[in-house]
């Protein structure tokens, strides 16, 4: 749904909601992964591919190179979540 014709983000907000969630340090974690992966050659900017944890960052995986891949973002956001955004634990 596209957002009234004034709508200005709160972006100070959605940090503080983003903190709050505990997302700052896992987000950094992700943001590494990808550049490592485009240095690696892995992926290409804008190539409309995610970097996967094989090991997810919320169940204690890391960025070591053997822990992350290349998929679709269908396949890589199609994991059940908490309410947090953590993936489930099996």
């Amino acid at each position: 749904m596209p957002s009234s014709k004034n709508y200005v983000r709160d972006m100070k907000q959605e940090r503080k909601t983003q903190l709050a969630r505990g997302e700052g340090e896992d987000n950094r974690k992700r943001k590494q992964a990808r550049r490592d992966a485009t240095k690696r050659g892995m992926v290409k900017p804008n190539d409309g591919k995610d970097v996967d944890h094989k090991v997810p960052l919320s169940q204690g995986g890391s960025n070591a190179p053997g822990n992350t891949r290349a998929r679709s973002p269908s396949a890589n956001r199609s994991f059940p979540r908490t309410s947090k955004g953590a993936i489930k634990k099996p």
